[in-house]
């Protein structure tokens, strides 16, 4: 349910309360079955991309339109009492792959109210994708919103296409960085060019300026890159240790888990352990090629969209490990993480596209199922089985 901004005072204050109430009722096969959690549908959405949470417990989630909303949840239960959509939302391209895509906030929300978010755009040039920051805002005359939305880096160079776009957002662990991805908009050879920003993992300050420091800029890259030759990377999630893990879709197979470090080349396009879609070969990843191989891959692919490393307290026995949301392979996938080394875990059928995994204030498990090819484009709960 989409409230207008006069019933959105009370029902945020509710939330914010013991509101209890039933689980959306959802028909079909309980996807449940067989797995060690319970999943709970708990809203239907349009096409969701990313989410996370507020301090509160309410979520921000963005649609592949163009909305940002506010998602009111039930303290105590797996019910969302409404969604908001907020105002301020610069306007998205969607076309294709594009989207408005993840959202994350700053470091220091709970005072500066700062929210972090990335989406595709048309300009000079062609298309390709912007980071933006907004000051979160409320109040029951004008609603949820985002206020003075400032454009704090845009990928270069804008290209013609729809096509892989990344724009996945993290912040190291001390506050004082962010990194973007960009990917390489099926372009092939800007991964491996060092004046173009795209297929690249990104280190910038808050405020989206390249950050001092970056080892590839006295090298002549962009100031920007922190590592480069990379295809679409739609993971990017520090681990408790302070390593910094990215997913990244392959082409036909070897899609990848990598550990990010500074000044690496990954390969794509002269490696991968996947080939051209119209069957060329491209040389799979070999010890001493001068490429940073992936700590895991998958051929068949799984289709990763979305990263996350669990800290909860729900699921203590994957404490350390992550969640990597499957497209193609419609599952949740975890990966074993051990310092900087990595194998593959548990890999669950969902039976939908599976967009993004976020961890909830109480360590349950939230997915957004894509809205594509079938899927619902549903809100779930993962929580301990009974």
């Amino acid at each position: 349910m989409r409230l207008p901004p006069a019933a959105f005072a009370a029902l945020a204050l509710a939330a914010c309360g013991s509101a209890d109430g039933p689980a959306s009722a959802q028909p079909g096969t309980d996807i449940s079955e067989g797995k060690p959690f319970a999943v709970t549908p708990v809203a239907d959405l349009d096409s969701p991309w990313a989410m996370t949470f507020l301090p509160d417990g309410r979520a921000l989630v963005t649609e592949k339109d163009g909305r940002m909303l506010l998602v009111i949840i039930a303290k105590g239960s797996n019910s969302v009492t409404a969604t908001m959509p907020l105002a301020g939302i610069p306007k998205i391209d969607s076309a294709g792959q594009g989207a408005l895509m993840d959202v994350v906030l700053a470091p220091d929300f709970a005072t500066s109210k700062l929210v972090y978010f990335s989406g595709s755009v048309a300009g000079e040039g062609g298309k390709g994708v912007v980071l933006w920051r907004g000051r979160f805002a409320e109040d029951a005359k004008s609603g949820p919103r985002l206020e003075d939305v400032t454009e704090l880096f845009r990928a270069r160079p804008f290209v013609e296409g729809d096509g892989h776009y990344s724009g996945r957002i993290a912040f190291s662990p001390d506050g004082k960085y962010l990194f973007f991805t960009n990917g390489e908009r099926q372009k092939f050879d800007p991964a491996q060019d060092p004046k173009a920003t795209l297929g690249k993992v990104l280190r910038l300050t808050l405020d989206g300026k390249p950050a001092l420091g970056n080892p590839l800029a006295a090298k002549g890259f962009a100031p920007e890159v922190w590592s480069y030759g990379h295809r679409n990377l739609l993971g990017l999630a520090f681990d408790s240790a302070g390593n910094l893990w990215e997913q990244e879709m392959g082409p036909k197979g070897g899609d990848e888990v990598n550990l990010i470090l500074p000044n690496r080349n990954y390969g794509y396009p002269a490696v991968s352990n996947g080939s051209h879609y119209d069957g060329r070969d491209i040389p799979d990843h070999k010890p001493g090629d001068g490429y940073e191989a992936p700590k895991v891959w998958w051929n068949p692919v799984i289709s990763p969209g979305g990263l996350m490393i669990y800290s909860g307290a729900m699921f203590p026995e994957w404490r350390g490990d992550a969640f990597i949301g499957g497209l193609s392979s419609q599952a949740l996938i975890r990966v074993d993480l051990n310092g900087t080394e990595a194998r593959k875990g548990d890999q669950w059928l969902m039976g939908a596209r599976i967009r993004d995994v976020e961890q909830g204030p109480d360590g349950a498990i939230w997915l957004l199922e894509d809205g594509g090819r079938g899927s619902g484009g549903r809100l779930l709960r993962l929580t301990r089985a009974k």
